[in-house]
């Protein structure tokens, strides 16, 4: 594997480690589906607490795969995978291509 591959795994990282929670999925899944929902909406929708979806969040804000809209005191969480899949497929192609030489 070359070094640029095992670099852009590295960055790589933080989503595939966030990613490994079914709850964090679930999550994902139900943003996409939604848009924008706030702590107390993904709560009602999920078997876990506001805390706890919070939590998941929180980790989600941290590796860039959410952002936040404020309005008032209520947060709105929407999905922002732009630089993930940016990511992901520059992994995908220095893949390829370390496996082509």
């Amino acid at each position: 594997m070359s070094q640029k591959t095992m670099e852009i795994l590295r960055q790589c990282s933080p989503v595939f480690s966030v990613l490994q929670d079914e709850n964090r999925q679930q999550i994902i899944i139900l943003l996409f589906e939604s848009g924008e929902l706030s702590v107390a909406s993904l709560a009602g929708k999920m078997p876990l607490s506001r805390p706890a979806v919070s939590h998941h969040l929180k980790l989600l804000l941290d590796a860039g795969l959410v952002v936040i809209r404020k309005e008032g005191k209520e947060r709105y969480y929407r999905l922002e995978l732009t630089a993930a899949v940016e990511l992901l497929e520059e992994l995908l192609r220095s893949l390829k291509n370390d496996l082509q030489e």
